[in-house]
């Protein structure tokens, strides 16, 4: 399902027009974005939980020339963390 088969069904399963639908997926998307770059985690319970980690800077292999060594910069990475109810859910518990 890509982001308008989304906004469809919320519209649908909600009772909203397809605007509006449209503008909570932005507000949501908007804030999980906003607090993972000030650091924070964004839980939502039964969901899972959206937070910030750091790739520490390491060495690599350039895959054009396998002989030439790297060095791969720190970067920050958003990992998921999947929560109860949908692990269960997915287990088909």
């Amino acid at each position: 399902m890509n982001k308008a088969g989304l906004i469809e069904k919320i519209a649908a399963e909600v009772a909203v027009t397809k605007k509006q639908a449209e503008d909570m997926i932005e507000a949501l998307v908007g804030t999980i974005v906003a607090e993972l770059k000030a650091g924070n985690e964004v839980t939502i319970t039964g969901f899972g939980t959206f937070l910030a980690k750091t790739r520490h800077a390491r060495g690599g292999v350039n895959p054009q020339r396998p002989t030439e060594r790297i060095q791969i910069p720190q970067v920050t990475v958003a990992k998921f963390k999947t929560g109860k109810t949908l692990k269960d859910a997915l287990k088909g518990k």
